[in-house]
Protein backbone atom coordinates (compact mmCIF):
# COMPACT_ATOMS: atom_id res chain seq x y z
CA UNK A 1 0.00 0.00 0.00
CA UNK A 2 2.79 2.46 0.94
CA UNK A 3 4.23 2.13 -2.56
CA UNK A 4 1.56 4.50 -3.86
CA UNK A 5 3.26 7.35 -2.01
CA UNK A 6 6.78 6.21 -2.77
CA UNK A 7 6.21 5.90 -6.52
CA UNK A 8 4.36 9.22 -6.83
CA UNK A 9 7.07 11.03 -4.83
CA UNK A 10 9.67 9.78 -7.28
CA UNK A 11 7.56 10.73 -10.30
CA UNK A 12 6.23 14.08 -9.04
CA UNK A 13 8.53 15.21 -6.20
CA UNK A 14 7.53 18.88 -6.28
CA UNK A 15 3.79 18.37 -6.83
CA UNK A 16 1.45 19.54 -4.06
CA UNK A 17 0.37 16.47 -2.12
CA UNK A 18 -1.40 18.04 0.84
CA UNK A 19 -2.80 21.45 1.73
CA UNK A 20 -4.13 21.81 5.28
CA UNK A 21 -4.60 25.32 6.63
CA UNK A 22 -1.25 27.05 6.14
CA UNK A 23 0.64 23.77 5.75
CA UNK A 24 1.64 22.73 2.26
CA UNK A 25 3.51 19.48 1.64
CA UNK A 26 4.89 18.30 -1.68
CA UNK A 27 4.98 14.61 -2.45
CA UNK A 28 8.71 14.54 -1.76
CA UNK A 29 8.17 16.22 1.63
CA UNK A 30 5.33 13.88 2.56
CA UNK A 31 7.43 10.87 1.59
CA UNK A 32 10.52 12.07 3.47
CA UNK A 33 8.64 13.04 6.63
CA UNK A 34 6.79 9.73 6.76
CA UNK A 35 10.12 7.92 6.23
CA UNK A 36 11.59 9.91 9.11
CA UNK A 37 8.67 9.18 11.43
CA UNK A 38 8.71 5.48 10.49
CA UNK A 39 12.42 5.28 11.31
CA UNK A 40 11.88 7.10 14.61
CA UNK A 41 9.09 4.70 15.56
CA UNK A 42 11.34 1.76 14.75
CA UNK A 43 14.05 3.28 16.95
CA UNK A 44 11.48 3.54 19.75
CA UNK A 45 10.61 -0.13 19.57
CA UNK A 46 7.69 -0.37 17.15
CA UNK A 47 7.98 -3.56 15.11
CA UNK A 48 6.26 -5.22 12.19
CA UNK A 49 2.68 -6.12 13.14
CA UNK A 50 2.49 -3.77 16.15
CA UNK A 51 -0.65 -1.67 16.34
CA UNK A 52 -0.26 2.12 16.19
CA UNK A 53 -3.41 4.06 17.14
CA UNK A 54 -3.76 7.47 15.46
CA UNK A 55 -6.06 9.90 17.26
CA UNK A 56 -5.20 13.06 15.35
CA UNK A 57 -8.08 14.43 13.30
CA UNK A 58 -7.70 16.07 9.88
CA UNK A 59 -4.16 17.44 10.22
CA UNK A 60 -1.01 16.84 8.13
CA UNK A 61 0.46 14.70 10.93
CA UNK A 62 -2.36 12.20 10.40
CA UNK A 63 -1.32 11.59 6.79
CA UNK A 64 2.38 11.46 7.77
CA UNK A 65 1.72 8.97 10.57
CA UNK A 66 -0.57 6.86 8.37
CA UNK A 67 2.07 6.37 5.68
CA UNK A 68 4.83 5.94 8.27
CA UNK A 69 2.98 3.13 10.03
CA UNK A 70 2.46 1.26 6.77
CA UNK A 71 6.08 1.75 5.68
CA UNK A 72 7.42 -0.05 8.75
CA UNK A 73 4.96 -2.94 8.49
CA UNK A 74 2.97 -1.94 11.57
CA UNK A 75 -0.84 -1.84 11.66
CA UNK A 76 -2.59 1.53 11.60
CA UNK A 77 -5.69 2.06 13.76
CA UNK A 78 -7.31 5.44 12.91
CA UNK A 79 -9.84 6.73 15.43
CA UNK A 80 -11.73 9.99 15.86
CA UNK A 81 -10.02 12.75 17.79
CA UNK A 82 -13.15 13.29 19.88
CA UNK A 83 -13.65 9.64 20.84
CA UNK A 84 -14.77 9.53 24.50
CA UNK A 85 -12.02 8.46 26.95
CA UNK A 86 -13.73 5.16 27.80
CA UNK A 87 -13.98 4.16 24.13
CA UNK A 88 -10.40 5.30 23.47
CA UNK A 89 -9.21 3.06 26.30
CA UNK A 90 -11.33 0.22 24.92
CA UNK A 91 -9.71 0.52 21.48
CA UNK A 92 -6.21 0.69 22.94
CA UNK A 93 -6.82 -2.34 25.16
CA UNK A 94 -8.70 -4.37 22.53
CA UNK A 95 -6.15 -3.74 19.77
CA UNK A 96 -3.18 -4.37 22.05
CA UNK A 97 -1.77 -1.05 20.87
CA UNK A 98 1.96 -0.42 21.24
CA UNK A 99 1.83 3.34 20.47
CA UNK A 100 -0.78 6.08 20.68
CA UNK A 101 -0.25 9.22 18.60
CA UNK A 102 -2.72 11.83 19.82
CA UNK A 103 -3.64 15.47 19.39
CA UNK A 104 -2.79 17.88 22.19
CA UNK A 105 -6.50 18.72 22.39
CA UNK A 106 -6.74 15.59 24.57
CA UNK A 107 -4.35 16.83 27.25
CA UNK A 108 -7.19 17.28 29.73
CA UNK A 109 -7.81 13.53 29.61
CA UNK A 110 -5.78 11.33 31.92
CA UNK A 111 -4.04 9.55 29.07
CA UNK A 112 -0.69 8.96 30.86
CA UNK A 113 -2.60 6.72 33.26
CA UNK A 114 -3.22 4.38 30.34
CA UNK A 115 0.49 3.53 30.26
CA UNK A 116 0.10 1.77 33.56
CA UNK A 117 -3.31 0.20 32.92
CA UNK A 118 -2.70 -1.23 29.44
CA UNK A 119 0.27 -3.64 29.39
CA UNK A 120 0.84 -3.45 25.63
CA UNK A 121 0.93 0.38 25.50
CA UNK A 122 4.55 1.57 25.60
CA UNK A 123 4.37 5.21 24.55
CA UNK A 124 2.09 8.19 23.97
CA UNK A 125 3.23 10.70 21.37
CA UNK A 126 1.53 14.10 21.27
CA UNK A 127 1.01 16.29 18.22
CA UNK A 128 1.66 19.60 19.99
CA UNK A 129 3.13 23.07 19.65
CA UNK A 130 6.78 23.48 20.76
CA UNK A 131 5.92 25.56 23.83
CA UNK A 132 3.23 23.20 25.14
CA UNK A 133 3.94 21.38 28.39
CA UNK A 134 3.18 17.67 28.12
CA UNK A 135 2.14 15.19 30.81
CA UNK A 136 4.97 13.30 32.47
CA UNK A 137 5.98 10.08 30.79
CA UNK A 138 4.86 11.18 27.33
CA UNK A 139 6.69 12.76 24.41
CA UNK A 140 6.08 15.34 21.70
CA UNK A 141 5.93 14.36 18.05
CA UNK A 142 8.32 17.21 17.37
CA UNK A 143 10.81 15.74 19.86
CA UNK A 144 10.48 12.36 18.19
CA UNK A 145 11.23 13.93 14.81
CA UNK A 146 14.14 16.12 15.98
CA UNK A 147 17.65 15.65 14.68
CA UNK A 148 18.97 13.40 11.94
CA UNK A 149 16.68 10.61 10.86
CA UNK A 150 17.62 7.11 11.98
CA UNK A 151 18.01 4.62 9.19
CA UNK A 152 14.67 3.16 8.14
CA UNK A 153 14.95 -0.61 8.16
CA UNK A 154 12.91 -1.95 5.24
CA UNK A 155 10.01 -4.04 6.44
CA UNK A 156 9.61 -7.55 5.11
CA UNK A 157 5.82 -7.49 5.28
CA UNK A 158 3.79 -8.89 2.39
CA UNK A 159 0.41 -8.05 0.93
CA UNK A 160 -1.61 -10.49 3.06
CA UNK A 161 -0.28 -8.90 6.26
CA UNK A 162 -2.62 -6.63 8.20
CA UNK A 163 -2.42 -2.99 7.17
CA UNK A 164 -5.31 -1.48 9.15
CA UNK A 165 -7.77 -2.15 11.94
CA UNK A 166 -10.63 0.32 11.75
CA UNK A 167 -13.21 0.27 14.51
CA UNK A 168 -16.95 0.37 13.94
CA UNK A 169 -18.92 3.00 15.83
CA UNK A 170 -20.27 0.55 18.37
CA UNK A 171 -23.69 2.24 18.31
CA UNK A 172 -25.44 -1.11 18.85
CA UNK A 173 -22.78 -2.74 21.06
CA UNK A 174 -19.07 -2.65 21.74
CA UNK A 175 -16.91 -1.43 18.83
CA UNK A 176 -15.48 -4.12 16.57
CA UNK A 177 -12.06 -3.87 14.93
CA UNK A 178 -12.42 -4.55 11.20
CA UNK A 179 -9.20 -6.08 9.82
CA UNK A 180 -7.99 -5.14 6.35
CA UNK A 181 -4.83 -6.40 4.70
CA UNK A 182 -2.59 -4.49 2.31
CA UNK A 183 -4.12 -6.60 -0.45
CA UNK A 184 -7.75 -5.73 0.40
CA UNK A 185 -6.92 -2.02 0.66
CA UNK A 186 -5.05 -2.03 -2.66
CA UNK A 187 -7.93 -3.92 -4.27
CA UNK A 188 -10.38 -1.29 -3.01
CA UNK A 189 -8.19 1.60 -4.18
CA UNK A 190 -7.73 0.10 -7.65
CA UNK A 191 -11.45 -0.59 -8.00
CA UNK A 192 -12.45 2.90 -6.84
CA UNK A 193 -9.84 4.42 -9.13
CA UNK A 194 -11.22 2.51 -12.10
CA UNK A 195 -14.59 4.25 -12.10
CA UNK A 196 -14.02 7.48 -10.12
CA UNK A 197 -11.09 8.34 -12.38
CA UNK A 198 -9.12 10.61 -10.04
CA UNK A 199 -6.45 12.34 -12.13
CA UNK A 200 -3.10 13.98 -11.49
CA UNK A 201 -4.55 17.43 -12.11
CA UNK A 202 -7.37 16.98 -9.58
CA UNK A 203 -7.70 18.87 -6.31
CA UNK A 204 -9.78 16.79 -3.90
CA UNK A 205 -11.31 18.80 -1.04
CA UNK A 206 -12.07 16.63 1.96
CA UNK A 207 -13.76 17.45 5.28
CA UNK A 208 -14.65 13.82 5.96
CA UNK A 209 -12.79 12.67 9.08
CA UNK A 210 -9.72 10.57 8.33
CA UNK A 211 -10.93 8.13 11.00
CA UNK A 212 -13.82 7.34 8.59
CA UNK A 213 -12.66 4.83 5.99
CA UNK A 214 -13.89 6.88 3.04
CA UNK A 215 -12.21 9.99 4.40
CA UNK A 216 -8.96 8.05 4.83
CA UNK A 217 -9.24 6.68 1.31
CA UNK A 218 -8.93 10.22 -0.03
CA UNK A 219 -5.33 10.15 1.26
CA UNK A 220 -4.79 6.89 -0.61
CA UNK A 221 -6.63 7.76 -3.84
CA UNK A 222 -4.84 11.08 -4.29
CA UNK A 223 -1.41 9.53 -3.66
CA UNK A 224 -2.21 6.75 -6.12
CA UNK A 225 -2.43 9.17 -9.07
CA UNK A 226 -0.56 12.25 -7.80
CA UNK A 227 -3.60 14.46 -7.20
CA UNK A 228 -3.64 17.15 -4.48
CA UNK A 229 -5.60 16.73 -1.25
CA UNK A 230 -7.13 19.87 0.28
CA UNK A 231 -7.73 18.74 3.84
CA UNK A 232 -10.25 20.54 6.04
CA UNK A 233 -10.64 19.91 9.77
CA UNK A 234 -14.42 20.35 9.69
CA UNK A 235 -17.22 22.43 8.20
CA UNK A 236 -18.04 24.45 11.31
CA UNK A 237 -18.06 27.54 9.07
CA UNK A 238 -19.59 26.36 5.78
CA UNK A 239 -18.89 29.64 3.99
CA UNK A 240 -15.15 29.21 4.57
CA UNK A 241 -15.32 25.72 3.09
CA UNK A 242 -17.20 27.07 0.08
CA UNK A 243 -14.65 29.85 -0.34
CA UNK A 244 -11.85 27.27 -0.27
CA UNK A 245 -13.55 25.40 -3.12
CA UNK A 246 -13.81 28.61 -5.13
CA UNK A 247 -10.33 29.99 -4.40
CA UNK A 248 -8.41 26.73 -4.84
CA UNK A 249 -10.52 25.60 -7.81
CA UNK A 250 -11.19 22.24 -6.20
CA UNK A 251 -12.34 19.61 -8.69
CA UNK A 252 -13.64 16.68 -6.60
CA UNK A 253 -15.84 16.80 -3.51
CA UNK A 254 -16.31 13.56 -1.51
CA UNK A 255 -19.03 13.93 1.11
CA UNK A 256 -22.06 12.44 2.82
CA UNK A 257 -25.66 13.61 2.23
CA UNK A 258 -25.78 15.85 5.31
CA UNK A 259 -22.69 17.73 4.15
CA UNK A 260 -24.00 18.14 0.61
CA UNK A 261 -27.28 19.48 1.98
CA UNK A 262 -25.49 21.95 4.27
CA UNK A 263 -23.20 23.27 1.53
CA UNK A 264 -25.96 23.58 -1.06
CA UNK A 265 -28.22 25.43 1.37
CA UNK A 266 -25.43 27.81 2.40
CA UNK A 267 -24.40 28.57 -1.15
CA UNK A 268 -27.91 29.79 -1.91
CA UNK A 269 -27.03 32.69 0.40
CA UNK A 270 -23.51 33.38 -0.85
CA UNK A 271 -23.65 32.38 -4.52
CA UNK A 272 -19.97 31.44 -4.79
CA UNK A 273 -18.60 30.06 -8.03
CA UNK A 274 -18.32 26.30 -7.53
CA UNK A 275 -18.09 25.47 -11.21
CA UNK A 276 -14.62 23.94 -10.81
CA UNK A 277 -16.11 20.84 -9.14
CA UNK A 278 -16.23 18.18 -11.84
CA UNK A 279 -17.33 15.27 -9.64
CA UNK A 280 -18.98 14.62 -6.30
CA UNK A 281 -18.78 11.23 -4.63
CA UNK A 282 -21.23 10.11 -1.99
CA UNK A 283 -21.28 7.32 0.56
CA UNK A 284 -22.36 6.81 4.17
CA UNK A 285 -26.07 7.12 3.32
CA UNK A 286 -28.11 7.18 0.14
CA UNK A 287 -28.73 10.43 -1.72
CA UNK A 288 -32.38 11.34 -1.91
CA UNK A 289 -33.88 12.99 -4.97
CA UNK A 290 -33.92 16.29 -3.06
CA UNK A 291 -30.18 15.98 -2.41
CA UNK A 292 -29.55 15.24 -6.08
CA UNK A 293 -31.63 18.22 -7.23
CA UNK A 294 -29.75 20.51 -4.81
CA UNK A 295 -26.36 19.29 -6.04
CA UNK A 296 -27.32 19.86 -9.67
CA UNK A 297 -28.14 23.50 -8.90
CA UNK A 298 -25.15 24.28 -6.66
CA UNK A 299 -22.57 22.26 -8.64
CA UNK A 300 -23.71 22.48 -12.26
CA UNK A 301 -20.60 20.86 -13.77
CA UNK A 302 -20.37 17.95 -11.34
CA UNK A 303 -20.97 14.34 -12.19
CA UNK A 304 -22.69 12.64 -9.26
CA UNK A 305 -21.27 9.30 -8.12
CA UNK A 306 -23.61 7.63 -5.64
CA UNK A 307 -22.10 4.66 -3.80
CA UNK A 308 -22.93 2.17 -1.10
CA UNK A 309 -20.56 0.39 1.23
CA UNK A 310 -19.69 -0.63 4.75
CA UNK A 311 -16.52 -0.78 6.81
CA UNK A 312 -16.29 -4.55 6.39
CA UNK A 313 -15.67 -4.28 2.65
CA UNK A 314 -15.18 -0.57 1.85
CA UNK A 315 -17.37 0.28 -1.16
CA UNK A 316 -19.68 -2.36 -2.63
CA UNK A 317 -21.61 -0.63 -5.41
CA UNK A 318 -21.58 2.49 -7.53
CA UNK A 319 -24.21 4.19 -9.66
CA UNK A 320 -22.82 5.71 -12.88
CA UNK A 321 -23.63 9.43 -13.17
CA UNK A 322 -25.59 8.84 -16.37
CA UNK A 323 -27.99 6.60 -14.39
CA UNK A 324 -28.67 9.04 -11.55
CA UNK A 325 -32.03 10.07 -13.08
CA UNK A 326 -32.84 6.77 -14.78
CA UNK A 327 -32.53 4.69 -11.60
CA UNK A 328 -33.92 6.82 -8.76
CA UNK A 329 -33.33 5.24 -5.37
CA UNK A 330 -30.70 2.80 -6.62
CA UNK A 331 -27.14 2.61 -5.28
CA UNK A 332 -25.94 1.00 -8.51
CA UNK A 333 -24.24 -2.28 -9.24
CA UNK A 334 -21.14 -4.06 -7.98
CA UNK A 335 -17.84 -2.17 -8.18
CA UNK A 336 -15.15 -3.71 -10.40
CA UNK A 337 -13.72 -7.01 -9.11
CA UNK A 338 -16.69 -7.53 -6.77
CA UNK A 339 -19.74 -9.77 -6.96
CA UNK A 340 -23.03 -9.49 -5.08
CA UNK A 341 -26.28 -11.35 -4.67
CA UNK A 342 -29.35 -11.46 -2.41
CA UNK A 343 -30.26 -14.42 -0.17
CA UNK A 344 -33.28 -15.40 1.92
CA UNK A 345 -33.22 -16.36 5.59
CA UNK A 346 -32.00 -19.85 4.68
CA UNK A 347 -29.12 -18.46 2.63
CA UNK A 348 -30.67 -19.37 -0.72
CA UNK A 349 -30.22 -16.93 -3.66
CA UNK A 350 -33.23 -14.80 -4.57
CA UNK A 351 -34.30 -13.42 -7.93
CA UNK A 352 -34.99 -9.89 -9.13
CA UNK A 353 -37.17 -7.63 -6.98
CA UNK A 354 -37.12 -10.07 -4.04
CA UNK A 355 -35.93 -8.46 -0.78
CA UNK A 356 -33.33 -10.29 1.27
CA UNK A 357 -29.85 -10.02 2.75
CA UNK A 358 -27.02 -8.68 0.61
CA UNK A 359 -23.94 -10.90 0.22
CA UNK A 360 -20.61 -9.53 -1.05
CA UNK A 361 -17.80 -11.55 -2.64
CA UNK A 362 -14.40 -10.15 -3.59
CA UNK A 363 -10.97 -9.00 -2.60
CA UNK A 364 -12.19 -5.99 -0.61
CA UNK A 365 -13.87 -8.17 2.03
CA UNK A 366 -12.35 -7.88 5.50
CA UNK A 367 -10.13 -10.54 7.07
CA UNK A 368 -12.51 -10.58 10.03
CA UNK A 369 -13.09 -8.81 13.34
CA UNK A 370 -9.97 -8.44 15.50
CA UNK A 371 -10.06 -10.99 18.37
CA UNK A 372 -13.76 -11.70 17.82
CA UNK A 373 -14.07 -15.10 16.13
CA UNK A 374 -17.76 -15.52 17.03
CA UNK A 375 -18.71 -12.15 15.54
CA UNK A 376 -16.55 -12.93 12.50
CA UNK A 377 -18.36 -16.23 11.96
CA UNK A 378 -21.69 -14.40 11.91
CA UNK A 379 -20.54 -12.22 9.01
CA UNK A 380 -18.08 -14.36 7.03
CA UNK A 381 -19.62 -17.55 5.72
CA UNK A 382 -18.62 -20.21 3.19
CA UNK A 383 -18.52 -18.98 -0.40
CA UNK A 384 -18.69 -20.74 -3.79
CA UNK A 385 -15.10 -22.02 -3.64
CA UNK A 386 -13.68 -24.41 -1.02
CA UNK A 387 -12.14 -22.41 1.82
CA UNK A 388 -13.52 -19.10 0.53
CA UNK A 389 -15.45 -16.70 2.77
CA UNK A 390 -18.04 -14.16 1.63
CA UNK A 391 -19.57 -11.27 3.58
CA UNK A 392 -23.14 -11.42 4.83
CA UNK A 393 -23.71 -7.69 5.24
CA UNK A 394 -26.79 -7.65 7.47
CA UNK A 395 -28.35 -5.17 5.02
CA UNK A 396 -31.78 -5.74 3.52
CA UNK A 397 -31.64 -5.06 -0.21
CA UNK A 398 -32.98 -6.15 -3.57
CA UNK A 399 -31.81 -6.00 -7.18
CA UNK A 400 -33.92 -5.17 -10.20
CA UNK A 401 -34.00 -6.95 -13.57
CA UNK A 402 -30.88 -5.06 -14.72
CA UNK A 403 -28.88 -5.92 -11.61
CA UNK A 404 -29.14 -2.49 -9.95
CA UNK A 405 -29.15 -2.63 -6.15
CA UNK A 406 -31.65 -0.95 -3.84
CA UNK A 407 -30.87 -0.56 -0.15
CA UNK A 408 -33.97 -1.19 1.97
CA UNK A 409 -32.52 -0.81 5.46
CA UNK A 410 -30.51 -2.60 8.12
CA UNK A 411 -31.95 -6.00 9.01
CA UNK A 412 -31.35 -5.32 12.70
CA UNK A 413 -33.46 -2.15 12.41
CA UNK A 414 -36.53 -3.99 11.10
CA UNK A 415 -39.36 -3.97 13.62
CA UNK A 416 -42.45 -6.09 14.16
CA UNK A 417 -45.56 -3.95 14.57
CA UNK A 418 -49.00 -5.50 14.93
CA UNK A 419 -47.46 -8.82 13.94
CA UNK A 420 -46.08 -7.47 10.65
CA UNK A 421 -42.42 -6.82 9.77
CA UNK A 422 -41.86 -3.14 9.01
CA UNK A 423 -38.88 -1.32 7.49
CA UNK A 424 -38.33 2.18 8.92
CA UNK A 425 -36.49 3.12 5.71
CA UNK A 426 -39.66 2.64 3.66
CA UNK A 427 -41.33 5.30 5.79
CA UNK A 428 -38.27 7.55 5.56
CA UNK A 429 -38.28 7.32 1.77
CA UNK A 430 -41.98 8.20 1.67
CA UNK A 431 -41.51 11.22 3.95
CA UNK A 432 -38.69 12.51 1.73
CA UNK A 433 -41.20 12.78 -1.10
CA UNK A 434 -43.22 15.37 0.82
CA UNK A 435 -42.34 18.84 -0.51
CA UNK A 436 -41.91 20.34 2.98
CA UNK A 437 -39.67 17.60 4.41
CA UNK A 438 -35.95 18.19 4.07
CA UNK A 439 -34.61 15.22 6.09
CA UNK A 440 -36.23 12.31 7.88
CA UNK A 441 -35.10 9.69 10.37
CA UNK A 442 -37.48 6.91 11.41
CA UNK A 443 -36.99 4.20 14.02
CA UNK A 444 -38.90 1.67 16.03
CA UNK A 445 -39.71 2.19 19.71
CA UNK A 446 -41.70 0.00 22.14
CA UNK A 447 -45.48 0.33 22.01
CA UNK A 448 -47.82 -1.03 24.71
CA UNK A 449 -50.25 -2.56 22.20
CA UNK A 450 -48.38 -3.05 18.92
CA UNK A 451 -45.08 -4.48 20.20
CA UNK A 452 -43.14 -1.78 18.36
CA UNK A 453 -44.23 1.29 16.43
CA UNK A 454 -42.50 3.94 14.35
CA UNK A 455 -41.29 7.33 15.55
CA UNK A 456 -40.43 9.84 12.82
CA UNK A 457 -38.13 12.85 13.20
CA UNK A 458 -38.12 15.46 10.43
CA UNK A 459 -36.55 18.74 9.49
CA UNK A 460 -38.32 21.06 7.09
CA UNK A 461 -37.18 22.70 3.88
CA UNK A 462 -36.32 26.36 4.64
CA UNK A 463 -39.34 28.51 3.90
CA UNK A 464 -41.77 25.56 3.83
CA UNK A 465 -44.45 25.02 6.47
CA UNK A 466 -46.70 22.11 7.33
CA UNK A 467 -48.38 20.61 10.38
CA UNK A 468 -47.82 17.27 12.04
CA UNK A 469 -51.45 16.42 11.47
CA UNK A 470 -51.00 17.00 7.73
CA UNK A 471 -47.82 14.90 7.73
CA UNK A 472 -49.59 12.03 9.45
CA UNK A 473 -52.48 12.26 7.00
CA UNK A 474 -49.93 12.23 4.18
CA UNK A 475 -48.39 9.02 5.55
CA UNK A 476 -51.81 7.39 5.89
CA UNK A 477 -52.53 8.23 2.26
CA UNK A 478 -49.64 6.18 0.90
CA UNK A 479 -48.39 3.70 3.51
CA UNK A 480 -49.78 0.53 5.04
CA UNK A 481 -50.98 1.03 8.61
CA UNK A 482 -47.94 -0.55 10.36
CA UNK A 483 -45.63 1.73 8.34
CA UNK A 484 -47.43 4.92 9.38
CA UNK A 485 -45.49 6.61 12.23
CA UNK A 486 -47.34 6.49 15.52
CA UNK A 487 -45.42 9.58 16.61
CA UNK A 488 -43.96 12.44 14.55
CA UNK A 489 -41.68 15.25 15.63
CA UNK A 490 -40.25 18.23 13.76
CA UNK A 491 -36.78 19.22 14.94
CA UNK A 492 -34.56 22.14 13.87
CA UNK A 493 -31.60 19.85 13.12
CA UNK A 494 -30.44 16.28 13.56
CA UNK A 495 -27.62 15.19 15.88
CA UNK A 496 -24.76 13.81 13.79
CA UNK A 497 -22.04 11.22 14.31
CA UNK A 498 -18.40 12.30 13.73
CA UNK A 499 -18.75 10.85 10.20
CA UNK A 500 -21.62 13.20 9.39
CA UNK A 501 -24.35 10.57 9.52
CA UNK A 502 -27.58 10.94 11.47
CA UNK A 503 -27.02 9.78 15.06
CA UNK A 504 -29.83 7.23 15.24
CA UNK A 505 -28.77 6.09 18.70
CA UNK A 506 -29.24 9.59 20.16
CA UNK A 507 -32.51 10.02 18.28
CA UNK A 508 -33.87 6.70 19.49
CA UNK A 509 -33.01 7.55 23.08
CA UNK A 510 -34.92 10.81 22.67
CA UNK A 511 -37.87 8.97 21.11
CA UNK A 512 -38.01 6.37 23.89
CA UNK A 513 -37.84 9.09 26.54
CA UNK A 514 -40.69 10.98 24.85
CA UNK A 515 -42.95 7.95 24.46
CA UNK A 516 -42.22 6.71 27.99
CA UNK A 517 -43.62 9.90 29.52
CA UNK A 518 -47.14 9.71 31.00
CA UNK A 519 -48.30 11.92 28.18
CA UNK A 520 -46.64 13.47 25.16
CA UNK A 521 -46.29 17.05 26.28
CA UNK A 522 -44.25 18.45 23.39
CA UNK A 523 -46.37 20.62 21.09
CA UNK A 524 -44.29 19.31 18.20
CA UNK A 525 -45.17 15.68 18.86
CA UNK A 526 -48.44 13.91 18.17
CA UNK A 527 -49.59 10.38 18.92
Amino acid sequence: MQNYLRQTARRLPGKLALLAGKDRLSYQELDERSDHFAACLQARGVQRGDRVVLCLGNVPEMAIAFWATLKMGAVVCPIGGDLPPAKLEYVLRDSGAHTLVVTSDRKEDDLPGLLGRIPSLKQIIWESAPEEALPAGTISLRDVMQGPSPELVPSQHIDIDLAMIIYTSGSTGEPKGVMHTHRSMITAAESLGTYLDYQEADKVICALPLSFDYGLYQVILTARVGASLLLEKDVAWPVLFLKKIASEKATILPAVPTLFSLLCTQNKKFGLDLSSIRAVTNTGAALTQKHIDEIKVALPNAKIFSMYGLTECKRCTWLPPEDIDRKPGSVGFAIPNTELWIVDEAGQPLGANQPGQLVIRGGTVMRGYWKKPEKTAEKLKDGPLPGEKVLYTGDRCMVDEEGYLYFLGRMDQMIKSRGIKVSPKETEDFLYQHPAVKDAAVMGVPHPEFGDALYAFMTLVPGETTSLADLKAYCKSGLASPSVPEWLEIVPAFPLTPNGKFNYLALRERAIAATSAPELSSPQTIA
